[in-house]
């Protein structure tokens, strides 16, 4: 008789290490997708109550400024003669008449003048860095741009009147940017980017920035909010929320900005604090700020992510909800007020 012969085994200690490895990258990616999106305290659920008198009351002015923007002027970019020039003029006399000296920058894109705007209020100490509030003014070519972005400008310009006469620990600077829409996006011609870098050459410090980025619209419907992929897996898939965005290096700015609005808005909020070279990070303004090492964040709808009329024709007034978005703006004055004031 023969003595059978069985085949060599793979010795146990090499598939160890195989599920060890495996595990422990799947451990280290969760462990980083969790630093990503864990935000402090929780988002608001359940019904929305009334508005109060005063949200009723900013519901009515940030319709005014959106409607004036997007109906008034209408398109604002170069492409649109004497658009941009209109739009700078309407934001210089109103926040000259909310109490405001305006600064212009002012650049060059082929033969044509185009402005930054800056409204400082002037805090007590200067030494540790100014608040930046900030919002693009243009639109893209073919929209009348209500949504993106006459609401981030609409919203500034109401974070400027409430916080007038106050007298924050910080400078907060409120800045209304020129060519953020493409074909300028980050560019050198971005207006965000050429107003960051003249801070930097300045030596004016940042110890923040907000960029207001498309805020106005809103739906409970299941399945109205889509993400990149698997962050689907992590956040509501209802179109409810305002979302505070940031590269990886600002995620203590998304953190506190996240909890200062969660302590005193009663409306849903997510944050996340990604690479920012992740899909919809770095699209706005905060960008800027983040190619000279300053902590930004973007408050924002989400956009793409769920405006079905982004970037189109249909990006009109008609589409924004002014009652959830005057609770946004109402939450972000908290927000601005306590970064204004930290020590």
């Amino acid at each position: 008789m023969f003595e059978s012969i069985s085949a060599p085994r793979r010795p146990n200690w090499m598939l160890r290490i195989f599920c060890i490895v495996v595990l422990g990258a799947l451990g280290a990616g969760f462990a980083s997708l969790w630093r990503m999106t864990q935000m402090p305290l929780r988002s608001h659920k359940g019904p929305l109550y009334p508005l109060s008198n005063a949200q009723a009351e900013l519901s009515g002015r940030l319709s005014d400024d959106v409607r004036h923007l997007s109906t008034a002027i209408r398109e604002r970019n170069l492409q649109h003669e004497g658009s941009l020039h209109a739009t700078t003029d309407y934001l210089r006399s109103t926040l000259a008449r909310a109490g405001y000296t305006v600064t212009e920058q002012t650049y060059t894109i082929e033969g044509e003048a185009v402005s930054n705007l800056e409204a400082d209020l002037l805090g007590s100490v200067n030494t540790d860095g100014a608040v930046i509030v900030g919002a693009h003014y243009d639109s893209v070519d073919g929209t009348v741009g209500a949504n993106d972005n006459a609401t981030g400008v609409a919203a500034t310009l109401e974070l400027a009147r409430w916080l007038q006469g106050s007298h924050p620990r910080k400078t907060v600077r409120f800045v209304f940017f020129v060519n953020e829409e493409p074909p300028y996006f980050q560019t050198g011609q971005m207006g965000s980017l050429v107003y960051a870098r003249k801070l930097k050459q300045d030596g004016v410090p940042v110890s923040a920035m907000i960029s207001l980025e498309t805020i106005g619209y809103y739906s409970d419907a299941p399945g109205s909010q889509k993400y990149p992929p698997l962050l689907n897996l992590l956040y509501p898939n209802r179109g409810d929320f305002i979302g505070f965005v940031g590269n990886s290096e600002s995620r203590d700015l998304v953190r506190r900005a996240t909890k200062t609005f969660r302590e005193s808005a009663e409306f849903p909020s997510e944050g996340i604090a990604a690479p920012a070279d992740w899909p919809g990070i770095g699209w706005s303004d905060q960008w800027s700020f983040w190619q000279e090492g300053w902590p930004a964040i973007m408050v924002t709808d989400t956009a793409p992510f769920r405006y079905p009329y982004y970037h189109t024709s249909f990006d009109t007034a008609d589409r924004v909800d002014f009652d959830r978005m005057a609770r946004v703006v109402d939450g972000l004055r908290n927000v601005v007020v306590s970064l204004a004031n930290e020590r």
